[in-house]
């Protein structure tokens, strides 16, 4: 099926809803803003700066971006060249779109076992972070995770483009 842009999209709707995704999307940003905040007034008044501050922020920017990139896939938000999909017809479109979904849910699958061994070894030989020294794997530990949330997505979104006639 195809919409006015003649771009494949989905018949029905994903059974678990987005709301999930984009909750947390809206809760990441508003600490991330916070904590940059609070490091900016604490820099300002004292000369002196949050060293905890830059090692969570990056931890939830790749949090931000992997639940972004769950939602996104689920809206076909993501990227693709208009030049070419607008001018294939709706089946090849479709065609493409259900390849893309396969070849990204293998690579998610892959990205969640091959980072749940990086957690296993974080875990292991007790690394900690560099900046405050909390166990390492309490920031690895949410690569796994979200990676298979994404391809779990991305399989119900495989699913439903398989659906479509």
């Amino acid at each position: 099926m195809t919409n006015k842009n003649n771009r494949v999209t989905n018949a029905s709707k994903p059974r678990v809803p987005l709301a999930i995704e984009e909750w947390l999307t809206a809760i990441v940003m508003g600490v991330l803003a916070l904590i940059t905040f609070a490091n900016v007034l604490v820099r300002y008044f004292t000369d002196q700066s949050f060293a905890w501050t830059e090692e969570i922020s990056v931890f939830l920017i790749i949090v931000l971006a992997l639940v972004a990139g769950s939602a996104a896939f689920v809206r076909h938000a993501h990227i693709h060249i208009e030049f070419f999909v607008a001018r294939m017809s709706g089946q090849k479109q479709r065609f493409f779109a259900l390849f893309a979904a396969g070849i990204c849910t293998v690579f998610f699958v892959c990205l969640a076992i091959l980072s749940a061994r990086l957690v296993w070894d974080d875990y292991r030989y007790d690394e900690v972070s560099p900046g405050i020294g909390v166990p390492q794997w309490w920031y690895s530990v949410w690569l796994p995770i979200l990676s298979a949330v994404i391809a779990l997505r991305l399989l119900g979104v495989w699913l439903r483009l398989r659906k479509q006639r």
